[in-house]
């Protein structure tokens, strides 16, 4: 079943055509992957799904319902939510409190927004750390942060931008069993990443996106076997190394 469906997407930002009929499906269930060079029109495509940009033209379709021209917080209640590549936590407040935030997307009872809270700082690592100001955690609880303050609104898809950036190899190994780990909840992920590793171990499916436009779509393997792709943005020592593994 897809859960998601966006049709011929357009968005221009006056001259400029930052994502240029792009259409996708994503399965209900699924990791499905979005990769692309920096400035392809990748963070674009989550905006318009989001809620953030309006679209130019095309349709976006959530559950069999036609969804663009929503707002975020709308989008929120019916069950999108996303994460951002620059992180912004409440930067003085405690890690619960951020995540708490979020969990008022499904309830205004604090204690229950708490308790949900609570939850989900368990699922993602950092329930020993509730008490701390989200100034003092390091770049990977950060992300991990992140990750919990959207996974907080109770989300059936999630998109996530780049969460892995800027993680160590053993970081990114933790960040790859969370994403399976929220998956394995219920939860359709549709991600942005630069990290092929993370990529080709996740994702049933991959869509490749290149000065606005989607040149190809397939499984892992498939996409980083393809010529235009390798071209565009794996290069060739990529497929190099990757063809003698």
């Amino acid at each position: 079943m897809v859960i998601l469906e966006a049709k011929n997407l357009v968005k221009r930002f006056g001259g400029l055509i930052a994502t240029n009929d792009v259409s996708l499906s994503v399965e209900q269930g699924s990791i499905t992957g979005v990769i692309g060079p920096n400035g392809a029109g990748k963070t674009t495509l989550f905006a318009l799904i989001s809620g953030f940009h309006t679209l130019s033209s095309g349709e976006i379709w959530f559950e069999g319902k036609r969804i663009d021209g929503l707002k975020p917080y709308d989008l929120c209640k019916r069950g999108v939510a996303r994460t951002f590549q620059v992180v912004k936590p409440f930067a003085s407040k405690s890690v619960l409190y951020n995540v708490t935030v979020g969990a008022f997307a499904r309830t205004n009872r604090t204690a229950e927004a708490e308790r949900s809270a609570l939850e989900v700082l368990k699922l993602t690592g950092l329930y020993e750390k509730r008490d701390a100001l989200a100034k003092s955690l390091t770049i990977v609880d950060r992300k991990r942060l992140e990750v919990a303050k959207a996974l907080a609104t109770g989300p059936k898809l999630l998109l996530l931008d780049e969460v892995l950036a800027g993680l160590t190899p053993r970081e990114v190994g933790e960040a790859v069993e969370l994403v399976r780990t929220i998956r394995e909840q219920g939860v359709t992920i549709l991600m942005i990443e630069h990290v092929m590793q993370a990529v080709m171990a996740l994702c049933e499916n991959v869509h490749v996106i290149h000065h606005g436009v989607k040149i190809a779509e397939g499984t892992p393997m498939e996409v980083t076997r393809n010529e235009t792709v390798i071209k565009a943005y794996l290069g060739e020592k990529y497929a190099a190394a990757a063809g003698s593994q």
